[in-house]
């Protein structure tokens, strides 16, 4: 009963999220989901960690797919922040390579904070 509960309110907690805190929970996924692969090589687990980066490529095509690439330079900047990533994920997941991906999480710890800063002032000032 319980697990069938926790799935009722993650999905409402989606459904009913503003495209801000969906952005927020996407760039949380990320972090969580790339620490997780840095865990799953390490522990010699490929099939997990394959998942892992994988779906943390997958939040990175998200972000750039929404991302309003006319709305200035700072969203151009962006996009390719996001691609470098995207990519850098692509090759530590075909070589499995953990020293690399200990050098990308803490630009993806960045992006997270970037958002989540950005949201804590856009409440600010309404």
């Amino acid at each position: 009963m319980y697990p069938n509960a926790l799935n009722v309110y993650k999905n409402n907690s989606v459904n009913y999220a503003s495209k801000e805190q969906l952005l927020l929970m996407l760039v949380d996924g990320a972090v969580k989901f790339s620490k997780q692969s840095k865990e799953a090589i390490d522990n010699k687990n490929i099939k997990l960690s394959h998942e892992y980066l994988t779906r943390t490529q997958d939040i990175f095509t998200e972000l750039m797919i929404s991302l309003d690439r006319n709305a200035g330079n700072w969203a151009e900047d962006m996009f390719k922040i996001y691609e470098f990533v995207k990519n850098e994920l692509a090759e530590i997941n075909l070589k499995k390579d953990s020293k690399k991906l200990d050098k990308l999480i803490p630009l993806i710890e960045n992006i997270q904070d970037t958002w989540h800063t950005a949201y804590k002032l856009s409440k600010e000032n309404r």
